[in-house]
């Protein structure tokens, strides 16, 4: 009895052991048949097949692409031709076929027959040329307009025969010519056209990716740093202060471009006198200087009383003001200044020119970033003051004013989005866009309100951090390709569109790695600065600017050199750069030409990893 159940719990192990091997086994040929599958779908869907590589005309075509290649187009010597002619009849004159003796003493042709009718097949033979000379052989009417019939290559004797077909032409009495042109090289080899152009563009090209990885760089460092959860995760505010920021960020940008109208339109009066504006120009950074000053002293015996609080905000008000006036009348003169100096400066004039961009970009921007700046302030202020709010009221007040703060708040953004969806969809229904949006979210603010308590904080930095990742996602997920072909449409065809094409693509994409790095940094030196009380900003400069340096300019040298290999494909849409001659010379079918723009490519490309390799080990 004890015999036969250990053996059957000895057999037991050994079943389970097959089965399982078993089913190993049929899992094994289940995946290798899958992925067999898989392949043989990938197979067809990309209709993989070899059959026209043994077609001739194919083989044929691919060989001369390949020895064009091979041959790019970079030197070529000044030559000069040496024509032979020899009179010929088509058709044959009444007298039969004419009879001449060729000069002997120098290169000559004999074309047989002398005469023929048209679409003809004659053999021209040529005797004392330059040897292992290559040309043209042509047939000229009494127009004088070359067809060429064929072509000619002399041997080391300076020989050559050749078989060609006559044009089909109408018959003419007086004698037509045959006329074999040979070419010599003469002098010291020079670039081509080709070459020289190529030189031209792959300048454009590198500097293109210049200013885009420079303008990139600028937009990238600080949204990285809302885009990095370790920095944003702790960034929070009570449903008050949310909903005043929310409510002031509109009223700041207001406020902020009436002052900047107000600002320009001083400076457009002052530069109707010469005097006046560079008065202007002297008087309104000093004055707000000692504005600013006198309204953040350095060192107080005493607290400021209420009222001197107020001077002050007044008197930095002024100051910003003086400042942003200042920056009109700076600009105005940069672009005079730029123009004047353009052609004085002769080869230097791009410094004027310069300048004058310079001008033109800060008088563009400058509206825009007033505007910011002053709704940055004003939400700044509004959330503090929610904060201030919540803080010193009783809990059944706050639940009051969060409603009211909620709704207006969440109808403001609402509003906000619809007049989006109505710039870019022209609905033309205010329903749909504006009181729509509104109701819902005045209803959207009050679900958030119901469902916290009423001094509850609400996750604000983690809100920012999603919304900025979807961004950058949205923007990387888009090719520059089409991009390039956005900024075409409006700025016109041109390296400049290539910049922001590719500037809007680097911040997709440093902002991004810059972000991952913030997010890999270690803990302990922000905890310490944080323990100070320092302040958000302090955290940033003070713990975590110091362990990314060296990663963001390694990012940023590595991003350059993409940089410089995507701009040769935005050239294809007229995005500036040297692709633009590479795509025409590809239509063209002058593959030397286009050899002659990969191999500077190449050539750049390898360069620039050189350099960056280099530079990492030095700096990182």
């Amino acid at each position: 009895m004890n015999a036969s159940s250990n053996n059957s719990s000895g057999n037991q192990p050994q079943k389970s052991t097959k089965e399982s091997a078993m089913v190993h086994s049929v899992r094994l040929g289940l995946g290798v048949l899958v992925v067999l599958v898989v392949y043989a779908y990938g197979f067809q869907v990309t209709q993989v097949s070899l059959k026209e590589i043994n077609e001739t005309r194919r083989q044929e075509s691919f060989l001369r692409i390949l020895r064009a290649l091979a041959h790019p187009d970079i030197l070529e010597y000044e030559r000069e031709e040496f024509p032979v002619e020899v009179p010929f009849y088509m058709p044959c004159p009444q007298g039969g076929e004419p009879q001449t003796q060729p000069d002997t003493s120098g290169p000559y042709m004999i074309v047989t027959p002398a005469c023929a009718e048209a679409r003809s097949e004659i053999t021209v033979e040529g005797f004392n040329f330059e040897p292992n000379a290559s040309g043209p052989i042509n047939f000229v009417p009494p127009s004088g307009v070359n067809l060429q019939l064929g072509n000619l290559q002399t041997d080391s004797e300076g020989h050559f025969t050749s078989t060609v077909t006559l044009p089909r032409r109408q018959p003419v009495a007086e004698a037509q010519t045959i006329r074999a042109i040979t070419r010599r090289n003469v002098g010291m080899p020079h670039f081509t056209r080709t070459a020289t152009d190529t030189w031209a563009k792959i300048i454009e090209t590198v500097f293109l990716a210049l200013l885009a990885t420079t303008f990139g760089v600028f937009l990238s460092i600080p949204i990285s740093f809302l885009a990095a959860r370790n920095l944003m995760k702790d960034v929070t505010s009570p449903m008050a202060g949310v909903a005043l920021t929310v409510l002031a960020w509109p009223i700041g940008i207001f406020i902020g471009l009436q002052a900047a109208r107000l600002a320009s339109l001083a400076s457009q009066s002052l530069n109707q006198n010469a005097l006046f504006g560079v008065a202007g120009l002297v008087v309104s950074p000093v004055a707000g200087w000692a504005l600013a000053r006198w309204a953040l002293p350095q060192v107080e015996l005493q607290p400021p009383t209420r009222s001197m609080r107020v001077f002050r905000l007044i008197a930095l008000l002024g100051a910003a003001l003086l400042g942003v006036l200042g920056l009109f009348l700076l600009s105005f003169y940069a672009r005079q200044v730029g123009l004047a100096l353009e052609e004085p400066l002769k080869a230097f004039g791009f410094l004027g020119t310069f300048v004058a961009n310079l001008g033109e970009i800060v008088n563009a921007l400058l509206t825009l970033l007033v505007a910011l700046v002053s709704g940055a302030m004003l939400g700044s202020l509004g959330g503090r003051m929610g904060t201030w709010v919540t803080g010193h009221t009783p809990k059944t007040a706050v639940l009051g004013v969060n409603f009211i703060l909620g709704a207006s708040s969440g109808a403001v953004l609402m509003v906000a989005l619809g007049a989006v969806v109505e710039w870019l969809y022209e609905l033309g229904n205010p329903l749909y866009t504006m009181w729509g949006p509104a109701i819902a979210g005045a209803l959207i603010g009050l679900v958030v309100v119901f469902r916290n308590r009423q001094k509850d904080s609400l996750p604000v930095g983690m809100t920012i951090y999603y919304v900025t990742r979807t961004i950058l996602n949205t923007l990387r997920s888009i090719e520059a390709f089409i991009m390039a072909i956005i900024f075409v449409a409006l700025l016109s065809t041109g390296p400049f569109a290539g910049v922001m094409a590719l500037s809007l693509h680097t911040v997709a994409a440093l902002a991004k790695l810059y972000s991952e790095q913030v997010e890999s940094i270690m803990p302990g030196p922000l905890e310490a600065i944080r323990a100070t009380g320092a302040t958000r900003l302090q955290t940033i400069v003070y713990a975590v600017i110091p362990q990314i340096v060296p990663p963001y300019i390694s990012f940023t040298m590595y991003r350059w050199d993409i940089n410089v290999r995507m701009s040769t494909i935005i050239g294809f849409v007229g995005g500036g750069g040297i692709g633009f001659l590479l795509q025409q010379n590809i239509n063209l079918l002058n593959y030397r030409a286009a050899s002659v723009q990969m191999l500077a490519i190449t050539v750049v490309v390898a360069v620039m990893d050189f350099i960056s390799s280099q530079l990492r080990e030095r700096v990182v």
